[in-house]
């Protein structure tokens, strides 16, 4: 049997240990998450916001149109926002919400100190994959599950650092989205899709990769 080497299946999201494993999210799936945000939680537009993973802003950029205020840091200089280690950090100071994409390896940590760091809650975008696995549904799941698993219908193309409006990926994501307070079950929501409704001008111009 040939092996299948076409773009969509090698695209996988896969890093050595040690990398910095920047994938930036393309604007529409920040969007995306927004949009369930305020339909099942409410405005978001008096509410802060941590990005705790920011790269070159793309997530940020597309938060900033619904929060109130977004703060954005990154553990390397991406080029935006300020240089911080979020697992330690130096202040624990307060946001409504955090919300990023985690180091694949890292997400469950960064979920915890989101939780710890945040007022009323955290969504991570992941490989839909995380949700498997004995160990992480005895350390997390079981004892913090998520409020909603928001499941794409569509593929979230990623790349090693940059968007690309014409790409394809074999990986599905889903937003976690965790709320204080919230005991459970947890309930998955598909999103629509919506990609073509929520891109925008100048989401993959030169800026946008900058």
């Amino acid at each position: 049997m040939s092996q299948n080497t076409s773009s969509a299946v090698m695209q996988q999201r896969s890093e050595p240990h040690d990398s910095l494993d920047f994938f930036p999210t393309p604007l529409w799936a920040t969007r995306a998450l927004c949009v369930w945000l305020e339909r099942h939680i409410g405005a978001l537009e008096v509410l802060t916001c941590l990005e705790p993973a920011c790269g070159q802003g793309h997530m940020a950029s597309a938060l900033a149109e619904y929060f109130k205020s977004v703060t954005a840091s990154d553990v390397f200089d991406y080029g935006y926002g300020s240089v911080a280690d979020f697992l330690f950090p130096g202040d624990d100071e307060q946001v409504d919400w955090t919300i990023t994409n985690p180091p694949f390896r890292l997400a469950a940590e960064f979920i915890a100190m989101a939780l710890r760091r945040s007022r009323k809650g955290c969504a991570m975008l992941v490989r839909t994959s995380f949700l498997e696995g004995t160990g992480r549904y005895r350390e997390l799941f079981s004892k913090t599950p998520p409020r909603a698993v928001l499941q794409f219908t569509e593929r979230v193309p990623m790349f090693k650092g940059r968007v690309d409006p014409k790409g394809s990926t074999a990986t599905s994501y889903a937003w976690l989205v965790f709320e204080h307070g919230f005991a459970g079950p947890s309930q998955i929501h598909w999103i629509p899709p919506c990609r073509k409704l929520l891109e925008r001008p100048g989401d993959y111009s030169e800026a946008a990769n900058a």
